[in-house]
């Protein structure tokens, strides 16, 4: 019975430590205020990663991301507003750093990009269907040889 007993907490050991293994660190600053700690964390979740590249700062586990949270919450504590915070992070890593580009000339492709997708494949539609009912009605129409040879049946099936 001990056996078995060793054997569990082996087991329950190592997969304590292994699970600690992939744990994702903890950041430990303290904040000022609840309201403080609320912005930062919205905040760092609103920006992107730029080693990662799809993850935001929170979710991430990169040396930048967690400096760049550190920033973000010193920044926060220290007064600055939204504002300023995301200009000195787009100063210093670029738009990249941002999960909704600003409306600006550089990103028109972006934001307006969808919209023309979606009505150049309204009036390719419309024109396939347009086409395709045209096609229709020239396919109904009946030569004059077809039209006699029409009316003989209908007369045919009046007597």
């Amino acid at each position: 019975m001990s056996k078995v007993y060793k054997f569990i907490g082996m087991l329950f050991l190592s997969m304590t430590l292994i699970s600690s293994a992939f744990a994702t660190p903890v950041d430990t600053y303290e904040f000022k205020s609840a309201d403080k700690q609320k912005r930062a964390l919205d905040l760092a979740h609103s920006l992107r990663c730029p080693q990662c590249q799809n993850q935001n700062l929170i979710d991430s586990n990169s040396p930048v991301a967690q400096d760049l949270r550190l920033e973000v919450y010193q920044m926060v504590d220290a007064g600055k507003g939204d504002d300023e915070i995301i200009e000195f992070m787009t100063s210093r890593y670029g738009e990249f750093v941002l999960y909704k580009p600003r409306m600006e000339a550089k990103t028109y492709i972006l934001w307006l990009g969808p919209i023309g997708l979606l009505i150049f494949g309204l009036l390719i539609g419309y024109f396939f269907i347009r086409k395709q009912r045209i096609s229709e009605v020239d396919d109904q129409e009946l030569s004059a040889e077809d039209q006699k040879e029409l009316d003989k049946l209908l007369k045919r099936a009046d007597k």
